[in-house]
C-alpha cells in the first residue's frame, strides 16, 4: 500500500514538473518580447548586453506612428464588437433553443455550415458590398464582421441549461418577452458571454487582413495596421517594432487576468449543455 501512495506521489511530482515546464516554455516567446523591445537591435538576434534600461523605443513609437489613434480605433472597434456579438448572438440562441417554430433546427444547422467557411473566400465579395454601400474606412463595417455564428453555437449550448419551468413561470408572472430575456436569461448566461466576450475582443484587437483591405485612411488604423508601419523598407529597428507589439498585447492580457476564472467557467459549461 505504502508503495502504491509513493508511485502516485512521484507520478505527481513528474506531472507537476513536466506542467511547470511547458508554462515555462510558453513565456518565453513573451519574455523575449519584452527584452528585445529595450535594445536597439537591427535583427531578432541579441545579446544581454544590448539591453538598455531606458524607454525610448516605447517613445518613439508614439512619436513615429499615429499610436494614440490607433489605439482609440481598436478600442471603440473591439468594445463594439464585444457588445453587438454578444447582444446578437444570445437573441439568436434563445430563439433557437427557447422558442418552438417551423425550421429553427434546419436554421441553426445552416448557421453551423458557415463556420465551415474560411473568411478569405468572402472577404473580396463582403468588401464589395461595403463598397457600395459607401462603408469603406468607417467603424461599422470593421465592428459587425465580427458577429458570426460562432457566439450563436457557444451560446445556445449554455442556454439549454435555462430551466424551461422558469421561463414558463415568469410568463405566468406577465413577464413579456423582453423583460424575460433582459432580466432572466441574460444574468444565467453570465459566464458564456464572459467567454464570447474574451473571444470576440482578442479576434478583433488582433485582426490584421480585414482592416488592411477596408481602411485606406490613416485616421482610421488599428494597431495592427499601426504596427506594421514600424517596419522599415530596408532596414528595420525590431527593438521599437517589439516595443509596439508589447504595448498591444497588455490590453487583452489585462482583460483576460479580470475574467480568466468566468472565461475558463463558461467554456467549461458550454461543453456539457445540451
Amino acid at each position: 500500500m505504502r508503495q502504491v501512495k509513493n508511485t502516485h506521489k512521484l507520478s505527481t511530482i513528474i506531472l507537476g514538473i513536466v506542467i511547470f515546464a511547458l508554462a515555462v516554455s510558453m513565456l518565453i516567446p513573451f519574455i523575449y518580447m519584452l527584452l528585445l523591445s529595450f535594445t536597439q537591435s537591427k535583427s531578432l538576434i541579441f545579446s544581454m548586453k544590448d539591453i538598455s534600461p531606458d524607454l525610448i523605443n516605447y517613445t518613439r513609437v508614439f512619436r513615429n506612428t499615429d499610436f494614440f489613434n490607433a489605439l482609440k480605433n481598436s478600442l471603440i472597434i473591439s468594445i463594439s464588437s464585444c457588445f453587438f456579438n454578444c447582444l446578437f448572438s444570445s437573441m439568436a440562441a434563445y430563439a433557437l433553443e427557447k422558442k418552438r417554430f417551423p425550421g429553427r433546427k434546419l436554421i441553426f444547422n445552416i448557421y453551423l455550415a458557415t463556420l465551415m467557411v474560411p473568411g478569405q473566400v468572402t472577404l473580396i465579395p463582403v468588401f464589395t458590398i461595403m463598397k457600395h454601400l459607401g462603408l469603406l474606412n468607417s467603424y461599422p463595417p470593421l465592428i459587425f464582421i465580427i458577429v458570426n455564428a460562432f457566439g450563436v453555437f457557444l451560446i445556445k449550448q449554455f442556454m439549454a441549461g435555462v430551466p424551461d419551468e422558469l421561463l414558463e413561470a415568469a410568463k405566468i408572472d406577465g413577464c413579456g418577452e423582453f423583460r424575460i430575456f433582459f432580466h432572466i436569461v441574460i444574468p444565467l448566461i453570465k459566464p458564456v458571454l464572459v467567454s464570447l466576450t474574451v473571444f470576440t475582443f482578442i479576434t478583433s484587437w488582433n485582426d490584421f487582413i480585414w482592416p488592411l483591405v477596408i481602411v485606406t485612411d490613416n485616421s482610421m488604423q488599428t494597431l495592427t495596421l499601426a504596427l506594421s508601419v514600424l517596419k522599415g523598407q530596408f532596414t528595420t529597428n525590431y527593438g521599437m517594432v517589439m516595443a509596439g507589439s508589447t504595448m498591444t498585447f497588455l490590453v487583452p492580457f489585462i482583460l483576460y487576468v479580470f475574467l480568466q476564472k468566468q472565461f475558463v467557467e463558461g467554456i467549461a459549461l458550454s461543453g456539457v449543455k445540451g
